[in-house]
């Protein structure tokens, strides 16, 4: 069952509204709103949490902008029991998760920048037992398998057919009126038919009712017991800082855990520790495969280490950039990043081959230098320019997938190239006329030095 119709805000944007029930969950539904401009989302999103939350008491609702890297819940602490307790404890053991649970959530609650916190496995539900008296069911001639029988057809329904419209199949089910079930004492007033006779008699008279609370939902991660606490971020923060104001007090409370339970961090810091650590793996093996090319063609250790200075600025002009915009640093402002130190290597790359083939020709080391910058000031400015204009308009126009990464882009080149240009001569420089690590010979200093040693022999 899907309802489709459009809706005209007064005076905001045009928007579809969606409502999709899931088939075999009628208490829940999904509402998806699209919006004919994507960067009125994340306001429209922020502006309409509290008044959804305001306006429909007893209904749990979230409103959140549909993600490229999808996580059901950003903050997500999950506590396990490992503990082999049979049924007799199971209660305890069910009691005990509940209790970290609460200290979890009220951990989460004392930060003022988590909202909408909850757990997976809700509140408990009050829940009716009967305890049959085996002594008088015997006598009257019924089972336990009556009893719950009665009780369940009375209460619940018992299926009796199927009736089959067209291509739908109707469920028919006996039970009793909405008014002869809807207090616990009509409970007591039912019947309970034997199976094996034709007598009949009041459930009050072999059994007593009573009432508990009883854990309805228990979730279960990798075949243990787990309940997970759950929150939001507040409209203009974002998960991180929840996490980085939890996490010491959260460290503690793995810590005094009793003996059989666990402790997890779920959500977007587990996703994104373990994504960063996958692309860390990779960076760094680009960058040691990098470092060997260069270390072939230089023919130096030291060569190479100049090629990558450059790097660290561009990587800190990508932050400032990240900050300046106000665009939060994850996944995809790291890949910018990453893939932005190539780029910088490349620059530099060009510049000191250049520097080389002066070299290679006898010029000065100070002509070579000077010839270098002003020759391929231009290729090199064309290029970032060319790169960084072409990166502007996916900025602003391409959603919060892609701004990461190209302001990420922008601002490190920017940075990296005045570094580039400026900075890795000078470094050069020092390398070659104060510290001589690296030797510069022009053609006659070469055979100047070749003659002294054919004389010496």
């Amino acid at each position: 069952m899907r309802y489709v119709t459009s809706f005209v805000g007064g005076g905001g944007p045009r928007f579809w509204f969606s409502l999709s029930p899931q088939p075999k969950q009628l208490n829940y539904a999904q509402v998806i709103v699209e919006l004919k401009d994507k960067e009125l989302t994340p306001g429209f999103v922020a502006q309409a949490q509290p008044v959804l939350a305001a306006s429909l008491p007893g209904v749990r609702a979230d409103f959140r902008q549909l993600q490229t890297n999808p996580l059901d819940f950003p903050v997500d602490i999950r506590i396990s029991s490992r503990a082999d307790v049979g049924s007799e404890q199971s209660a305890e053991d069910l009691a005990q998760l509940r209790t970290i649970a609460a200290q979890v959530t009220s951990i989460l609650g004392s930060i003022p920048v988590a909202s909408r916190i909850r757990n997976d496995w809700e509140t408990e539900s009050p829940q009716v037992t009967l305890s049959i008296d085996p002594d008088r069911a015997n006598l009257a001639g019924v089972t336990n398998s009556d009893v719950a029988s009665s009780a369940t057809g009375g209460i619940n329904g018992m299926p009796v057919t199927t009736l089959q419209d067209g291509n739908k199949n109707i469920p028919v089910v006996a039970r009793l009126r909405m008014d002869e079930r809807a207090q616990l004492s009509d409970i007591r007033n039912l019947y309970v038919y034997s199976s094996q006779t034709s007598t009949k008699i009041p459930l009050a008279q072999i059994s007593s009712t009573g009432t508990t609370m009883e854990t309805q939902r228990i979730v279960r991660l990798d075949h243990f017991r787990t309940i997970s606490v759950r929150c939001f971020a507040a409209p203009g923060h974002l998960p991180s800082e929840i996490m980085k104001a939890a996490l010491p007090r959260l460290g503690e409370l793995e810590r005094s855990l009793p003996p059989g339970y666990g402790m997890q961090i779920g959500g977007e810091h587990a996703k994104q520790k373990t994504s960063f650590n996958q692309l860390s793996v990779v960076l760094a093996i680009s960058v040691a495969l990098i470092f060997l090319a260069l270390l072939f063609q230089f023919n130096s250790a030291i060569k190479p280490l100049l090629v990558f200075a450059a790097a660290p600025y561009g990587v800190a002009g990508g932050i400032a950039a990240l900050w300046i915009m106000d665009v939060p640093f994850g996944f995809m402002a790291f890949l910018g990043i990453a893939s932005l130190i190539g780029v910088i290597v490349s620059h530099v790359i060009v510049l000191f081959d250049f520097i080389e083939e002066m070299h290679a020709k006898g010029e000065p080391f100070e002509e070579a230098v000077v010839d270098a910058g002003i020759m391929r000031l231009r290729p090199v400015l064309i290029t970032v320019g060319a790169t960084v204009l072409a990166l502007f308009p996916l900025a602003m126009h391409g959603g919060p997938l892609w701004q990461p990464l190209c302001y990420a882009q922008i601002g490190g080149l920017a940075v990296a190239t005045f570094v580039t240009l400026v900075m890795v001569p000078v470094l050069y420089s020092i390398f070659v006329l104060d510290l001589k690590v690296l030797r510069w010979e022009t053609v006659q200093e070469h055979a100047t030095a070749a003659e002294g040693a054919s004389l010496a022999l």
